[in-house]
């Protein structure tokens, strides 16, 4: 009988377990922070902050493995995909004004009166 009324040497009665689950707990959270820091680093290095800038206005165009452009505008939050195509359009229309390429490769524009 004395056997069992003998109190353990190693006892862990007055200390918390630890839990097996906080060690991915914080593996999740320096996950999330690695990357929101990837994020800024790669918005930083090809100069994309006006795309978080509410009241900028950034065009960008793209072109994808196939070939096809397209064009994105952003202005304030409003954010507008077109795709460039080369098919030839007809019909009515009006002329707005004239175009001349300068020899120094500039393009000026000079609207009808």
């Amino acid at each position: 009988m004395r056997l069992l009324q003998r109190r353990r040497a190693f006892s862990l009665e007055g200390q918390a377990l630890e839990d097996p689950i906080a060690g991915v707990a914080n593996l999740f959270d320096a996950s999330i922070v690695f990357i929101v820091s990837m994020m800024v680093a790669l918005f930083m290095a090809y100069n994309m902050m006006d795309l978080l800038d509410p009241t900028s206005e950034v065009t960008m165009m793209k072109k994808n493995a196939q070939g096809e452009l397209e064009i994105r505008t952003k202005k304030g939050k409003e954010i507008k995909v077109s795709k460039v195509t080369d098919q030839k359009l007809a019909g009515r229309g009006e002329r707005l004004g004239t175009a001349y390429k300068l020899p120094d490769g500039k393009v000026v524009y000079v609207p009808a009166e």
